[in-house]
Parts: C-alpha cells; sequence; structure tokens
C-alpha cells in the first residue's frame, strides 16, 4: 500500500479510545485489518458493492474499502469484533446461529454490521426495513430468508438496546 504521508488520527472503537497514524493513501479496511488485526472486516470486491467490508461510523453502515482512514479521525467505530464477547454473544450473532443464517462465514461480519447499525436506528424493524438494510450486502450461500428471519429475532431479542 503506497502511502503519502502520515497522519496522526483518534477515534473510538469497539469502545475502546484509539490512536495511530495512518497513511494518507489507506483505508480504513486496510487499517483495521491490517494495522489493528481485526480480521472480522473482510475484503471482498473491493470497491463497495458486496458489503463485506461493513463497519458501523457514528451509527451508519460505511464500506471500510471506499472509506479513507484519516476520516476515521474523531469518528465513533464499531465492528463486527465490537458485538459481543468470546465469553457471551450479541443477540443478532445468537440469532444468526439459531435461524442458520450462516453458512460460509464470509458475509457474515458485514450482514452483522448492517444489521446492528440499523436495529440502533430503529429497534423495531419491518420485515421491508430489514431487507432493505441488507440490500448492500451479498451473500452466495443463504438466499437470505434465514439471515432476514435472523435479524428480525435478533432486533426482537435486543428489545431495543444495542
Amino acid at each position: 500500500m503506497k502511502t503519502y504521508g502520515m497522519i496522526p488520527i483518534r477515534f473510538t472503537l469497539n469502545g475502546e479510545k484509539t490512536q495511530l497514524e495512518v497513511g494518507a493513501g489507506e483505508t480504513a479496511l486496510y487499517v483495521l485489518r491490517e494495522r489493528l488485526s481485526l480480521k472480522g472486516t473482510k475484503e471482498g470486491c473491493g470497491i463497495g458493492e458486496c458489503g463485506a467490508c461493513t463497519i458501523v461510523v457514528d451509527g451508519k453502515n460505511v464500506n471500510a474499502c471506499l472509506m479513507a482512514a484519516p476520516q476515521l479521525d474523531g469518528r465513533t467505530v464499531m465492528t463486527v469484533e465490537g458485538l459481543g464477547s468470546k465469553e457471551t454473544l450479541h443477540p443478532l450473532q445468537e440469532a444468526f446461529l439459531d435461524h442458520h443464517g450462516v453458512q460460509c462465514g464470509f458475509c457474515t461480519p458485514g450482514l452483522l454490521m448492517s444489521a446492528q447499525s440499523l436495529i440502533q436506528g430503529n429497534p423495531r424493524p419491518t420485515h421491508k426495513q430489514v431487507v432493505e438494510a441488507i440490500s448492500g450486502n451479498l451473500c452466495r450461500c443463504t438466499g437470505y430468508q434465514q439471515i432476514v428471519t435472523a435479524i428480525e429475532d435478533g432486533a426482537k431479542k435486543t428489545g431495543g438496546e444495542v
């Protein structure tokens, strides 16, 4: 990755204050995966079409492959690693397991983050809103019905708490 100059940034990542220097040419995806070792955010297409790299920035879905790393400065960022913990899964993660919303798993982190963003802004989404919320996430394995059902159930399980 070619860098043009190092820029100091500070942001909140999964609830923790983070600061580092990033290259002007680095993407948020590169910084998260390679510099901060958060491997849950995946690179699928690299052009913002597949949703595998979806993260939540200030409550909104963002394709990390398209976001310049310096744009993280001053923001609140959540990756899939910020959901639940190794000891206790987040209700959305539990729902994906309960409803078989996971096949190969490559798309799952991006789908979870799209769902998290939706529920954060709308704790009781309709079926149509769930479908619209994940329209930017591609899954080649499940056919989406299990995923939509899992998100609907996960929203109920969170009770609006995200």
